[in-house]
């Protein structure tokens, strides 16, 4: 086992993060422990000239530094005592023993492999996903390299929300500019998996269509309108969003939507009554709905729509349907 030294903070390089895989790290329950006990598992360094780089312990230094600690115990490594890709690896095995990596320090960390330490591809699949409790398939190491290159927020964003792999991806689709255009409305919305598929598909299908900038789909005045609406829900922010989105990419089904609407509404239907087609038009029929309490009011519901038939606003949409159906 390697002897432990005291080294002093002002001779470690603390701008050196060569070997850092770091993101968003949450110090406060480390901060306390050092505070409270002090370092219990001593850092690894790296003599470099006259100073020393960090390869394993840079959360517990930066702690030391905050805390006005003039020196920390280390393990050190002469400067050309071995290569560098051995002491990342060391590093690595270090804080998987210890706290773990999340998703964007995954990604990190397999991005310094293939681009940092030029590792192929395929070696990285078959040692490194495994290692990371990752599948060793390229299209995994595909997906974590191209988060690894995502903005900051972005992958806080993603941490924070859990964001799947396969919705990972189809935010690599997008340039930097349209990700930070989209993120703030997706931050305020809290978004499930499904729905931020749903309206990425959307945003992506609508801007390759119209050729049109994502931000200047998102800052659309009906959807900043939605936004802005304090006494919505951020449910109900998300649906009318969705909404006005859809509206966009299938313009010939929103003025379907139109017609039908105006269609229904000529048909003065009784309180309580609703008639509705398949969403998106799509499938066949159209669906009545109503409720009663007494006997009296289903008769009376059931034999005004008797009259349906005979009306020239119910034939048209039948008429509708059929030529969509066809």
């Amino acid at each position: 086992m390697r002897a432990i030294k005291r080294i002093p903070l002002e001779q470690i390089d603390l701008w050196d993060e060569t070997f850092s895989v770091n993101f968003m790290p949450d110090l406060q329950r480390l901060r306390s422990s050092i505070e409270e006990i002090g370092l219990i598992q001593p850092v690894f360094l790296r003599e470099k000239g006259d100073r020393y780089q960090t390869l394993c312990g840079f959360r517990r230094i930066s702690i030391f530094h905050e805390l006005g600690r003039p020196e920390i115990e280390a393990r050190v490594f002469g400067e050309k005592e071995t290569n560098d890709l051995h002491l990342f690896s060391l590093s690595l095995h270090d804080n998987m023993t210890t706290r773990g990596f999340n998703t964007v320090e995954k990604a990190m960390a397999l991005d310094k492999l293939v681009h940092y330490f030029q590792i192929e591809p395929i070696a990285v699949i078959k040692t490194f996903l495994p290692f990371l409790s990752l599948e060793p398939h390229e299209k995994i190491l595909k997906t974590y390299l191209s988060l690894a290159r995502m903005e900051d927020e972005v992958k806080n964003y993603i941490l924070k929300e859990e964001v799947s792999r396969s919705n990972i991806r189809i935010l690599s689709h997008f340039s930097s500019e349209d990700r930070m255009a989209f993120l703030p409305m997706f931050s305020s919305l809290k978004l499930g998996e499904n729905r931020l598929r749903e309206m990425l598909t959307l945003l992506e299908e609508i801007s390759r269509r119209d050729q049109a900038r994502v931000s200047d789909i998102v800052h659309r005045p009906e959807i900043q309108t939605i936004l802005s609406q304090k006494e919505l829900t951020p449910s109900q922010k998300t649906e009318r969003v969705k909404k006005v989105l859809i509206d966009l990419r299938y313009p010939r089904i929103r003025q379907m939507e139109k017609g039908f609407e105006k269609k229904r509404k000529d048909l003065n239907l009784p309180s309580g009554v609703s008639l509705n087609h398949q969403p998106f038009f799509e499938g066949k029929g159209l669906r009545i709905e109503f409720q009663f309490e007494t006997v009296e009011e289903y008769r009376s519901t059931v034999s005004s729509l008797s009259v349906l038939p005979e009306k020239k606003e119910f034939q048209e949409m039948l008429e509708v349907r059929i030529e969509q159906r066809a």
